[in-house]
């Protein structure tokens, strides 16, 4: 694949209101901004695609883009490393029905928050009801609780959780829940700019601003701000007209082991990234606070690679063995092999049941000082499963909002940052 022949998206046309560059079908790379291809949607945190921060996420636009150009209403769409849940978002709005799966089990808590009927609350009753509360109080069964939260914030966190746990299921709940996790972040000594979980200097001096203010009244006021977010951007879902479409949305799955058992129309998908696997980190905090057993969570970390075990696959890319090769270290053509043996095996059997499309959205990876180029490796793979690579799209990132560390705390390799992600589109031979 020559990567120096990059065009510029000079001529389009228009597809159900999507720009859509007349390059299609050239199994080339091409430089595109995905923002600017789907302009209806002003933003990448618009209505409820934004409500939680979640690494390596979809933005709307490549969903959007994705289903307007390729699919049609009533066509099955498949997320088998769903995240935060974007593509069903967006799948819902264009008729699609959909199929969600993630080993982070809140993914099915984060999708009824974003699809729900716009609610009719009281924000600041809520919050009395909150402050007023005097029920049993909710703190989690967690070893390092006391080094993550000063002692002085646990009795209102308790109090606040004790509430959540206390309320049945209804709007009230929905509404609440993405709030009291950020809060309770913000109300910990985690740094809220890194996406794991990351005590820094930083925190503790943001915890000894808040002890030395009314915290009290900090916390329930932004509690109050997030409820009135989450309703706001409720209402901006709804203004796209999502559709009443089937949908199956389930957390706690083991992607790498799964079987799909029924056929799907669409296969889109962000893998995880090369050297930023450790999902279940970022969220651990609010595992434990939903309730979830430390065992659990362990359980839950060990299935992420590089931690999880996985078979050899058969990589059917002549990039992939070419590097393989080069790499001298043996802790990372260890790392570099379980992670294609883990993401391309599983793709591989879950390939088997689609029927039309898949489009694999992946970054520009550095091991070290060996570039990966992940979009290629994938391409050249199913293309000799048979697939048919019609072309790739880079993105350029245009910005990130979150600080990274120097190093990735799973490899202690140090952090490149990805400028570009690429969308490899391939169409069934």
């Amino acid at each position: 694949m020559d990567r120096n022949k990059v065009r510029e998206p000079v001529p389009r046309h228009y597809e159900q209101g999507v720009q859509v560059p007349l390059w299609r079908g050239d199994g080339r790379v091409h430089e595109v901004l995905f923002r600017r291809l789907v302009p209806d949607i002003p933003s990448t945190t618009y209505a409820t695609f934004g409500l939680y921060r979640y690494p390596a996420k979809f933005i709307p636009q490549v969903i959007a883009y994705i289903l307007r150009t390729y699919a049609r209403p009533g066509m099955t769409v498949f997320d088998p490393f769903a995240g935060y849940g974007t593509a069903g978002l967006v799948a819902r709005v264009h008729g699609c029905p959909y199929i969600l799966w993630d080993l982070n089990p809140l993914l099915p808590d984060f999708h009824r928050v974003a699809t729900m009927a716009p609610p009719n609350l009281d924000v600041r009753t809520v919050i009395q009801a909150v402050q007023t509360y005097k029920g049993p109080a909710f703190l989690p069964e967690w070893s390092h609780l006391r080094y993550w939260h000063p002692p002085e914030f646990l009795e209102i966190l308790g109090k606040s959780w004790g509430y959540y746990h206390s309320l049945p299921e209804g709007d009230e709940k929905l509404a609440l829940l993405i709030p009291l996790l950020k809060v309770t972040r913000y109300f910990s000594y985690d740094d809220e700019r890194v996406h794991k979980l990351y005590r820094s200097k930083r925190a503790v001096e943001k915890v000894q601003r808040l002890l030395a203010e009314d915290w009290r009244s900090v916390f329930y006021e932004m509690l109050a701000k997030g409820m009135t977010h989450v309703i706001t951007k409720v209402r901006e879902y709804h203004s796209l007209s999502p559709r009443d479409v089937g949908a199956v949305v389930e957390g706690g799955v083991d992607t790498f082991s799964r079987e799909l058992g029924t056929d799907v129309d669409v296969l889109v998908t962000s893998p995880p990234y090369l050297q930023a696997q450790e999902y279940i980190r970022t969220i651990k905090m609010d595992l434990f606070w939903m309730g979830f057993s430390e065992g659990f969570v362990k359980q839950l970390a060990q299935q992420e690679i590089p931690y999880k075990n996985v078979p050899p696959c058969s990589v059917l890319s002549p990039t992939y063995r070419q590097l393989c090769k080069a790499i001298q270290e043996e802790n990372l053509r260890r790392l570099y092999e379980r992670y294609f043996w883990g993401v391309l095996g599983a793709l591989t059997r879950l390939q088997r049941n689609v029927r039309s499309y898949m489009f694999l959205f992946v970054g520009a990876a550095t091991l070290r000082l060996y570039p990966v180029p992940i979009d290629v490796i994938f391409a050249e793979h199913f293309s000799a499963l048979g697939w048919v690579h019609e072309m790739t799209l880079a993105d350029t990132i245009v910005g990130r909002v979150m600080f990274r560390p120097s190093a990735n705390p799973a490899t202690g390799l140090r952090n490149e940052r990805i400028k570009k992600e690429h969308l490899v589109i391939l169409r069934r031979g």
